[in-house]
């Protein structure tokens, strides 16, 4: 079957159902990786919050290799053997049962390497699921219709996340000081504020919520039909070393890879380390971080709206540009503020002032971040033929993993070469997320290189 011939199956039924793979991811994101449990892991699971952070970088590190290493070779077969969906059942798997292992993070627990590995395995299963069901989004809708597409259920997984930590917030998570949660109520389902087990439920949450509305897409979405498996794996893997060798000499293609590896690195380390961030050297509860949230889910998911439009009028390419930028500036203003200062200046008495700036710097992150993920996934769908999109999507997955461990390694040696140096815990932390400012600004470096217009398709 042609990509054409699925993309008429898909119907409007079969295009929601595999919108709503965002809508049941993003709880992963914000709850597990950003705003509820990663703080929660740095400073109450770990010994002190710059430990913490090390630790956090060093797992979610290791789950980013796993990924650089299988991506573009796993991608490829499922090329060359056409179906998706078991590829995105089999990583799902993989990634539900590490988030329900969460729940057994207990506060100062003496052997985190469990803890770890569940958070390595959980980044590794969900983000290889999205994988293939990126490389789904071509049979879909017309070329003319991607970046609405795209944007649309980037828009709709934020709205996900937003109810997913509201839901935790102010249901389930509690201060350990007055056992309320953040509208005042006790928790329910009798969860213990004493042992942050609303805290804790924050990674079951997120694998029953992946497991309702993953279904969707499994029961409605049209897939390619399935391939003898032993010819598509040795098809797959010549089609791969055919890419690999050609890909120098393809600029646009080699080059909008090489600048996403830097950028998206970036994205993904300033979301995994600014809860902790805001914890360590704001101060900030639980609660204040989840309120951080709110307002970056929600600008999050106008920002992927509006990003959709103006991909569809624009293009992709100055869509991630603008937005680049002004991921870069948050990141100065990030590092720049601390319970004291703000952009490195003192601020006296006016202690909320800081506050206020991060909780800004939080809405202009969730608008960029939206808006640029999802034109993205347009961006490169422009840069290769419509049969090597899944090889397309394992080779944006390794060159966003290639440095996605890089990113969080680095934060953590960075962070811990710091508290070696006889710095603050506060300082350590600071000067720890410096070097995701850099990777910002070498991936808008590159990204003249990649053209803004949609490639020819050419026979597969």
């Amino acid at each position: 079957m042609s990509g054409g011939g699925v993309r008429a199956a898909a119907g409007r039924r079969g295009v929601w159902a595999w919108m709503l793979f965002d809508w049941a991811q993003q709880p992963f994101h914000t709850l597990v990786i950003t705003f509820v449990f990663a703080p929660y892991f740095a400073s109450t699971v770990a010994p002190d919050a710059a430990r913490g952070q090390e630790l956090w970088g060093l797992a979610t590190g290791i789950g980013g290799l796993l990924i650089a290493l299988s991506s573009p070779v796993l991608g490829a077969i499922a090329d060359a053997s056409g179906a998706r969906k078991p590829w995105i059942l089999a990583f799902s798997i993989v990634g539900v049962l590490a988030c329900a292992a969460l729940w057994f993070a207990a506060p100062g627990m003496d052997n985190l390497a469990p803890v770890l590995l569940a958070i390595a395995l959980a980044v590794f299963g969900m983000e290889f699921a999205a994988v293939f069901n990126n490389a789904m989004m071509p049979d879909l809708v017309p070329r003319s219709e991607l970046g609405r597409l795209s944007g649309s259920a980037w828009g709709l997984g934020y709205v996900g996340g937003l109810i997913s930590l509201v839901l935790v917030l102010g249901f389930m998570a509690a201060s350990p000081e007055t056992g309320r949660t953040l509208i005042g109520m006790e928790p329910i389902l009798g969860l213990d504020p004493g042992a942050h087990e609303g805290d804790r439920a924050s990674g079951p949450l997120a694998a029953l919520w992946y497991i309702v509305f993953v279904l969707p897409l499994f029961l409605f979405t049209p897939d390619r039909p399935r391939r003898r498996v032993a010819g598509a794996v040795r098809q797959g893997l010549r089609q791969l070393g055919s890419t690999l060798r050609r890909l120098p000499s393809e600029r646009s293609y080699f080059g909008f890879l090489l600048s996403s590896m830097f950028y998206r690195d970036a994205l993904n380390a300033l979301y995994a380390f600014g809860g902790i961030y805001a914890a360590g050297v704001l101060g900030w509860s639980i609660v204040q971080i989840g309120i951080f949230g709110i307002i970056a889910n929600v600008t999050g998911a106008l920002g992927a709206w509006i990003g959709g439009r103006m991909d569809q009028a624009r293009g992709p390419k100055s869509v991630v540009s603008g937005s680049i930028l002004i991921l870069a500036f948050c990141c100065f203003l990030v590092i720049s503020t601390t319970r004291t200062e703000v952009f490195f200046m003192p601020v006296g008495g006016a202690v909320s002032l800081p506050d206020m700036v991060f909780f800004a710097a939080g809405a202009l992150i969730g608008a960029a971040g939206g808006s640029i993920q999802a034109a993205s996934r347009t961006l490169l769908v422009d840069q290769v033929p419509r049969g090597q999109v899944t090889e397309a999507f394992g080779l944006y997955a390794l060159s966003g993993k290639a440095t996605t461990f890089i990113g969080p390694l680095a934060v953590a040696a960075a962070t811990a070469y710091f508290t070696g140096a006889a710095f603050s815990p506060e300082n350590a932390q600071r000067l720890g997320v410096a070097p995701i400012l850099a990777l910002f600004l070498i991936g808008l470096a590159l990204l003249p290189m990649v053209r803004n217009s949609a490639q020819p398709e050419r026979p597969s």
